[in-house]
């Protein structure tokens, strides 16, 4: 019965006659749907909406049309579907699809490929700042003079791998806990993660007689931090990476899969098996993980004001629901995991004007608000104008491509058909090396060998992307490409002598992985775009949040990239999922204990 609605509602939302006849009248789904009288396939019985996340709204939705995963099965295109996306958790039909307005794509947020959708408009979104919001005066202070709507332990302000490893460590120590997310999709910017988690002497590596050590990840991160990082912090991220490996197994994570990312000494970059993206798989275990435990998960949930009482404890969060309004939590403890502002590129060029005007790789929602909240609680910054580009963000479609891609072999060439730097150099010196290029672009090549390799470079394939040809000369004379083939050929040639000599004569790459010459090659035309800012709240190594006098605001804990400190003024690829699931997990056990003695 379900597949026979499936089928019925899919064909009449997907251009057949049905829906040509509707939509002369029809402007947004909830006009169609009413045409059909079809108001009850939406709304509850009462008319009212269910909450904040559209629960009860998105459930009717996937009654009709199947699962996310039906309906992609449905909605196959050429190169790219919407459906089949790297968002993990049960993701909501109305991130997207508005009923009584025009929708908007949300995956445009990021991307710029062609969706064709029913009763679509632009992609747009006004971002409120935390003056607009105070502006809601009257609404503010009725919900402060209430009672407060809900009371826990622990209330975690951000859904990405942080702020979901704070919430099950939260959980797992004895604390009820409330997650708020005031994106309609979980997962913020680790579910765009593809590279892999940086641990160090892990049971991983040593089952493949990989060499490495806590000391070692420590004398890295460090290095490529420009030794601006705080110590103590790398020390927890390094010594607690193994841990934070086992504990991610432990809940069903596959971190077999161990490569290399740029600044790293040896392979120790763990991934799942096969190469595929790494990001959306732990927010995925992550997720699966709260839902099993019955964690409260409130999407479409803004964190507005951390509360505290006379002397300076955390007592409570001002919340604003998309729908419901505002509300407040009591609780002893809050954790903000709410990421970075790399998508705020007015933020990002007042910090470094030489970021003006760029793209970004991040999702939409990394616009710094929650460092505005913490600012407001009293918290102090640490290292905000330090802020990354990341140095392969394919210029079609504006798709990060992993570092992962290099670190298998790939490398880089400008149009000249010449390779230029050190491929797995750090961030900071490959993306000055690619603006330094005609057209300030360069291209990634690769082979069948590397796309083995990898898992996720198929899905570059898939959204075209990676032009392909059965020779390099054809490789440069395709349509957006055009490298000299010629001179690619030579390069290629030379590149190969190096992999079999064992030593990159031109740029001293320190791993040479495999030479390019098996099957097809490849091409991904690659620029820098704004991808991690390093600076943030100022934390301790109890991931508690200080002032400028250096003392804890009691009760309020950070982790993940809306901290400082960690990475100094250059991430490594690879320690931002190793940060946030090291931090988060320890920020959601100290808070535990916190709320415990309060």
């Amino acid at each position: 019965m379900k597949k026979m609605k499936l089928a019925v509602c899919l064909a009449t939302l997907m251009g057949t006659a049905g829906f040509m006849g509707n939509a002369m009248a029809a402007d947004n789904l909830a006009d169609f749907h009413a045409e059909n009288q079809e108001c009850d396939s939406c709304h509850q019985p009462d008319g009212e909406l269910s909450n904040d996340s559209l629960t009860y709204e998105n459930a009717q939705c996937v009654s009709c049309h199947g699962t996310l995963a039906e309906v992609a099965e449905e909605t196959k295109h050429e190169h790219y579907n919407a459906h089949d996306s790297h968002f993990p958790g049960d993701v909501s039909c109305t991130s997207c699809h508005s009923a009584h307005e025009k929708s908007m794509v949300y995956c445009d947020s990021c991307h710029s490929f062609d969706f064709n959708m029913p009763y679509a408009k632009k992609w747009e979104r006004h971002e409120p700042t935390i003056a607009e919001l105070a502006k809601d005066k009257a609404e503010r202070q009725a919900a402060l003079a209430s009672a407060p709507r809900d009371t826990v332990d622990v209330v975690v302000v951000g859904s990405g791998g942080a702020g979901f490893s704070a919430a099950v460590s939260a959980h797992d120590n004895g604390a009820k806990v409330i997650l708020i997310e005031k994106e309609p999709v979980i997962g913020g910017n680790a579910k765009l993660a593809a590279g892999g988690m940086n641990a160090a002497w892990t049971d991983q590596q040593k089952a493949k007689n990989i060499k490495d050590s806590p000391e070692l990840m420590y004398k890295d991160t460090m290095k490529g931090g420009r030794n601006i990082n705080d110590p103590a912090l790398v020390e927890i991220l390094s010594s607690h990476s193994k841990g934070s490996v086992d504990w991610m197994t432990a809940m069903g994570a596959d971190l077999n899969d161990v490569g290399r990312m740029g600044g790293a000494s040896v392979n120790r970059s763990h991934r799942p098996t096969g190469g595929a993206g790494v990001g959306a798989h732990v927010v995925q275990v992550l997720y699966d993980n709260a839902v099993k435990r019955n964690i409260d998960i409130r999407m479409n949930t803004r964190g507005v004001e951390v509360l505290k009482d006379d002397s300076g404890k955390v007592k409570g969060i001002l919340v604003k629901g998309m729908y419901k309004g505002y509300y407040w939590v009591k609780t002893d403890a809050v954790i903000l995991a709410t990421g970075g502002f790399a998508k705020n590129n007015d933020r990002v060029a007042k910090l470094d004007p030489k970021l003006k005007g760029f793209i970004s790789t991040n999702q939409p929602g990394a616009v710094g608000d929650g460092l505005d909240v913490a600012a407001n609680a009293g918290a102090a910054m640490k290292d905000v104008e330090y802020i990354q580009a990341h140095p392969t963000l394919s210029v079609k479609g504006g798709v990060m491509v992993t570092e992962a891609v290099r670190g298998n072999g790939a490398i880089l060439v400008n149009r000249e058909g010449k390779r230029f730097v050190n491929e797995i150099t750090t961030r900071d010196k490959a993306s000055a090396a690619i603006l330094a290029q005609t057209g300030k672009s360069a291209f990634l090549i690769f082979d069948d060998s590397v796309r083995k390799s990898l898992k996720k470079i198929d899905k570059y394939i898939g959204l075209g992307v990676a032009p392909t040809a059965d020779s390099l000369v054809k490789l440069g004379e395709m349509k957006g490409v055009g490298i000299d083939g010629k001179a690619l050929t030579e390069t290629v040639a030379r590149y190969n002598s190096f992999v079999t000599s064992g030593k990159d004569a031109d740029f001293e790459r320190p791993n040479l992985p495999r030479a390019l010459n098996e099957g097809n090659y490849y091409a991904i035309e690659v620029t820098p775009g704004v991808h991690h800012t390093m600076g943030g709240v100022m934390i301790d190594t109890k991931a508690e949040v200080m002032n400028a006098k250096k003392q804890v605001i009691p009760g309020l804990y950070g982790a993940g990239e809306v901290t400082g400190g960690v990475h100094g003024a250059n991430r490594l690829g690879g320690n931002a999922i190793s940060d946030i699931i090291t931090f988060g997990r320890l920020a959601g056990e100290e808070a535990a204990k916190y709320s415990k003695k309060n």
